[in-house]
């Protein structure tokens, strides 16, 4: 995780990009077959928030995943509140796990506020896992 020393207060969280968004990846070559959504969804998967013990998709963090026939994807995505101290890194690690995939091009991570994240956006895996069924 990148930090920043203040101080003042010790190592505190990167912010997340000025615009909000992430990216990764480079334009895919014409002969490489485009992935699956299934395949990026499973890339997504691996990223945890590291104060949660379940990957941010079970989370309900992940509000859009588009693949173009050029394998260009476009990800909304969400944080459980606006202050969260992960918010300039989760973004990055998205993207660059989306951008990891095989027949994945370049990939866009956009954080969104609308609609609100709450725990009824977790799937039942999640709610499992953090005991709150």
């Amino acid at each position: 995780m990148s930090m920043e020393y203040s101080p003042l207060s010790g190592f505190m969280p990167t912010p997340p990009p000025e615009d909000g968004m992430a990216h990764a990846g480079a334009p895919l070559d014409p002969s490489v077959p485009v992935a699956e959504q299934e395949a990026v969804i499973e890339g997504i998967k691996t990223v945890y928030d590291p104060e949660i013990p379940v990957n941010i998709y079970e989370l309900g963090l992940i509000y859009k995943c588009e693949i173009a026939e050029n394998g260009k994807v476009e990800i909304e995505m969400t944080l459980t509140a606006p202050a969260c101290p992960v918010a300039g890194i989760l973004p990055v690690q998205v993207a660059e796990a989306a951008a990891k995939v095989p027949g994945v091009g370049e990939v866009t991570v956009e954080v969104v506020w609308d609609p609100p994240w709450d725990p009824s956006l977790m799937s039942e895996a999640a709610r499992v896992e953090l005991d709150m069924f």
